[in-house]
């Protein structure tokens, strides 16, 4: 559990997630990381690659030293609110395979497991109208 103190503002130390090769990029880096990632969403003008995106990026520099997933998770769905999409849950079954998938695009720069994950979540999600 983290201090009181160091629930504000960014992470001041190195982070490293538990079962990936990943390492996110050192704190101070952090700040300027986080300017381009804002740079990039307001200049994406599809809600669907701005979640995608704006997911992936934000758990890639994980930028708190806790709760960057599901912070994560949230932001992608408020990105997918914002075009009109519904809210889409990463179902606990399929963990390993968002993992998996983040996995994949950190670490080998291919970003297309995690894309089909996401609209495999969001298609089973939909409402039946």
């Amino acid at each position: 559990m983290l201090p009181v103190e160091k629930l504000a503002g960014y992470r001041d130390a190195p982070v490293f997630i538990t079962g990936s090769r990943h390492i996110p990029p050192p704190s101070h880096a952090v700040p300027d990381c986080m300017e381009a990632l804002f740079d990039l969403l307001r200049g994406e003008t599809h809600a669907g690659v701005r979640a995608v995106l704006g997911h992936f990026i934000f758990v890639y520099i994980h930028p708190y030293g806790d709760g960057n997933g599901r912070i994560g998770r949230f932001l992608m769905n408020l990105m997918l609110l914002s075009g009109g999409y519904g809210w889409t849950i990463i179902r606990n079954e399929r963990r390993a395979e968002y993992m998996s998938s983040l996995e994949r695009a950190s670490t080998q720069e291919d970003i297309s497991p995690f894309v089909e994950f996401v609209k495999g979540e969001m298609e089973y999600w939909r409402p039946i109208r």
